[in-house]
């Protein structure tokens, strides 16, 4: 079967349905994590001492961890731009081998993004452990750091459950109808509200942060 009865043409987008979908939940807060992560890195990332007139990178003066940090937000910032259009556009998609692709494409893409945001997080880890105190004494921009390598950490996840997502769905398509394989994109009713389920995602990693934040300010009081 080449095409979809029925599908050729889509229907009217209904913003309240799409907002709903978890991929949508997800690519919001990817997208979200992304602009942090650029932001922080970005503004606050770049430090230099009182002696000296060039700024360093705050992780450790490596400034390949900045650098690597500010391209992955940005390039993550605009790769779920980019989904988040295909989410749009793809009930348009009347061919189940292009929809079979596009999903494909999400599922390899969003593995591959676990797997960035992954080496990021160890490596932004590695170097802010590694700095050395007399090249921030003030300790400027300690926390756009952390919460740098914070957010990464919590990218792994979001991307990873890209891929869980769309592996589970395609599984289960495939066990209810061989015919109807990768022909949607997941969607299911929800047990509570989107905008609730992206409440309770903003308060876990804001409580996730603020006890971090007690715990080193405790470690370095001690």
């Amino acid at each position: 079967m080449d095409s979809i009865p029925g599908k050729a043409g889509g229907g009217a987008f209904d913003p309240v349905t799409f907002l709903q979908q978890p991929q949508t939940i997800l690519r919001i807060v990817s997208w979200l994590f992304s602009i942090v992560i650029f932001g922080c890195i970005a503004n606050e990332g770049y430090i230099n001492r009182q002696n000296e007139m060039e700024q360093y990178c705050i992780f450790n003066r490596n400034q390949n961890a900045c650098n690597y940090g500010v391209f992955m937000g940005s390039m993550a910032f605009l790769c779920c731009i980019a989904f988040l259009a295909l989410d749009v556009y793809f009930p348009q998609i009347s061919s189940v081998k292009d929809r079979k692709k596009a999903v494909l494409a999400d599922i390899g893409v969003s593995a591959f993004w676990s797997f960035m945001w992954f080496v990021g997080f160890c490596f932004l880890a590695n170097q802010w452990q590694v700095s050395k105190e007399e090249d921030n004494p003030l300790r400027e921009g300690g926390d756009a750091a952390r919460a740098a390598i914070t957010f990464s950490f919590f990218s792994i996840f979001t991307w990873v459950c890209f891929s869980f997502i769309y592996y589970y769905f395609g599984q289960l398509r495939n066990k209810n109808c061989q015919m109807l394989v990768w022909t949607d994109k997941p969607s299911w009713g929800l047990p509570i509200s989107s905008f609730d389920l992206l409440c309770f995602v903003f308060i876990v990693v804001f409580a996730f942060y603020i006890l971090k934040e007690e715990a080193c300010t405790g470690c370095s009081g001690s």
